[in-house]
């Protein structure tokens, strides 16, 4: 629940996150009116995350394992766990190094999180990290109607951008508690950079000076766009209207080199690619231009002709990763935190590397944005004259035209890999969960644990991303969907000797079981990230790593086949992202009144996994519960 999805890291033992997104309904935000300092007072009002009793963890950990691995594995990590957790020994001692920590810094996770699970990270950022967002098709399919749009588009993201510049976004609360708004100051203005073995994030809206651009790509090529006049105020969308129109004029050429597609490498090739790029003086600057732009708008070329019935996978390929070379995945800048994708046709979205936050300032900033291009346009203003947007100049050697070829060829490898279908289930909405009471994710969640169990007739550890934003610099943990309960019920689903009555109350039970870990996950009190902090500890202090983590049943916990997470907006849009195990699956969705859209993904090269059947089985499962809820008296309770 409120996630956006994850990606693994058995290596170190966590998961990694790809945002989150509360429900709708548990988010009030309130008016508030600018006062001076009012985020660092609001923020210094958070409590701190905590850091949950060792035993409890201990436990919990034992339950979360006890659907997904075999008895004979289950009685060896008790017996490892046993030995790590009593009196004297090595838990308590990594357990009060995190209590220390706890006490000392801001939040015990936040800055070891980033670190580990983004920074460290090496495989690319496309697919396998960064999400893609898809928008309602837009109404327009020529230039002209891109290019309008995509003015208001901008003159959308600058009118969120100045709450956020004036402190007066309002404050998001949960459950009556008020959430942490520091990464809605991380979105704009950031940019990862790589490194040859750990990369970096660079928000350069806490600079001295910070950028009044933003960067422009089309066919390929890199555009400054002013998008602030002297006097400090946004240019109107007439006037970024004629900007991009002397961009596209201006970049008709269609044979140049790519160099955006290095931003798609696995993280140390790019890194050495890098390095090289930058050493000519004229690529750094232009490097440095798209790094310090606000965000990047990126102008597609229209998409082949599909049908209607597969166009939104379609799309969501082209916002994930742009569809390989061929198509406009050298037409990006994936390291740019904030993306928004514009094609010809209509064709509409974002792409977005978190590292610097998770998915709830993207989506609101995205709601937002939509909303304010839905508003006519406003009467024209006196046009004055404006400077010609600035072409970014490459200068490329033959030692960089190899690693773009070479990014070339890995991309197209990726991108043919990946099977991306989007699916609008349109029988009902969350409607259906609430009629019977019932939490409208968890609901999903079940049908998502019978779907896989019908395919494949066991569970497996399953992520769902939950946000720990009721504390300072809150992050995520995970909602282990895969439960003892939610075992019980599949099973119990389709066989016949059980009364419907029976597998009604099993089903109710393990949406229970569900919402309870949500609760617990969000309160600081789930297992994964404290699991992850003292084995950090360890790390830290030079100590051996305890057996409960080199245990293969650790690393079972971690093999996430299913990767899920709900991401509700108030657009019916979509948020898609790639498996994060080889022979998994992603799945997002999004929770309407009436309907839910789905993003389900796996990869080709695995024969086990295959992301049109998982759909079909998930779709299968929602009508099949809607069936048996209404077919029991208990149902009508």
């Amino acid at each position: 629940m409120w996630g956006i999805c994850s990606r693994t890291m058995v290596k170190v033992g966590m998961a990694k996150p790809c945002g989150l997104m509360k429900p709708c309904h548990l988010v009030k935000p309130v008016s508030v009116t600018r006062v001076s300092g009012r985020y660092l007072t609001h923020q210094k009002g958070l409590p701190s995350l905590p850091v949950p009793p060792l035993q409890q963890t201990c436990e919990r950990y034992i339950s979360a394992l006890e659907p997904i691995v075999e008895v004979d594995e289950l009685k060896h990590t008790k017996e490892l766990v046993d030995e790590f957790q009593k009196a004297g020994g090595v838990g308590e001692r990594l357990q009060r190094g995190l209590e220390k920590r706890a006490r000392s810094t801001e939040n015990w996770l936040s800055e070891w999180w980033v670190q580990v699970a983004y920074l460290d990270y090496r495989l690319p950022v496309v697919v396998h990290s960064s999400p893609g967002l898809v928008l309602p098709r837009m109404n327009f399919s020529d230039k002209q109607g891109q290019i309008r749009f995509a003015a208001k588009l901008i003159a959308g993201v600058l009118d969120f951008k100045m709450m956020i510049d004036n402190e007066t976004l309002p404050v998001e609360y949960m459950g009556g508690k008020s959430l942490c708004m520091n990464q809605y100051y991380e979105v704009l203005s950031s940019c990862r950079v790589p490194g040859l073995k750990r990369d970096s994030v660079v928000n350069h809206a806490k600079r001295s000076t910070p950028p009044k651009h933003i960067a422009v790509v089309h066919n390929l090529q890199f555009y400054v766009l002013e998008v602030y006049n002297s006097d400090g105020t946004p240019l109107t969308a007439d006037e970024f209207c004629v900007q991009l129109e002397r961009i596209c004029s201006s970049s008709l050429q269609t044979d140049m080199e790519p160099v955006g597609i290095l931003t798609t490498q696995h993280r140390d090739a790019w890194g050495r690619a890098y390095v090289t790029l930058t050493q000519d003086k004229t690529n750094k600057e232009s490097v440095s231009a798209i790094q310090r732009s606000i965000f990047t708008l990126c102008l597609d070329g229209a998409m082949p002709q599909v049908s209607d019935e597969t166009y939104r996978s379609y799309a969501a390929i082209q916002m994930l990763h742009g569809g390989g070379s061929q198509w406009n995945s050298g037409n990006r800048w994936f390291d740019k935190t904030l993306q928004f994708i514009i094609g010809e046709d209509g064709t509409c979205g974002a792409n977005y590397e978190h590292a610097p936050a998770e998915g709830p300032p993207i989506v609101a900033l995205i709601d937002h944005v939509v909303e304010y291009t839905r508003k006519p346009d406003i009467t024209s203003t006196p046009m004055v004259p404006l400077p010609m947007p600035q072409k970014l100049h490459f200068n490329i050697t033959p030692e960089i035209k190899k690693d773009i070829e070479k990014a070339q060829h890995a991309m197209n490898i990726l991108a043919q890999d990946l099977d991306m279908r989007v699916m609008v289930f349109g029988h009902f909405g969350k409607n259906v969960p609430k009629t019977h009471k019932m939490s409208p994710d968890a609901f999903i969640q079940m049908a998502l644990q019978l779907a896989y169990y019908r395919m494949y007739q066991c569970c497996c550890a399953t992520y769902e991303s939950a946000s720990q934003r009721m504390f300072r610099l809150g992050r995520t943990d995970t909602i282990r969907s895969a439960s003892s309960a939610s075992a019980t019920f599949v099973k119990a689903f389709d066989d016949p000797s059980k009364q419907n009555i029976e597998k009604v109350d099993l089903m109710v039970k393990a949406v229970n079981a569900h919402r309870s870990y949500t609760t617990m996950a969000i309160s600081g009190q789930a297992i994964d990230r404290h699991l992850l902090g003292l084995k950090m500890v360890a790390v830290e202090e030079n100590l051996s790593i305890p057996d409960i983590y080199t245990d293969t049943t650790y690393a079972k916990a971690l093999h996430y086949k299913l990767s899920t997470s709900q991401v509700p907006s108030k657009t019916d849009c979509i948020m898609c992202f790639g498996p994060i195990v080889p022979d998994g699956y992603g799945v997002c969705y999004n929770p309407m009144n009436d309907h839910i859209n789905f993003a389900v993904s796996s990869f080709n090269t695995c024969k086990d996994t295959n992301a049109a059947h998982l759909a079909q089985a998930v779709e299968g499962a929602l009508l099949d519960m809607r069936t048996l809820l209404e077919q029991s008296p208990r149902a009508k309770l």
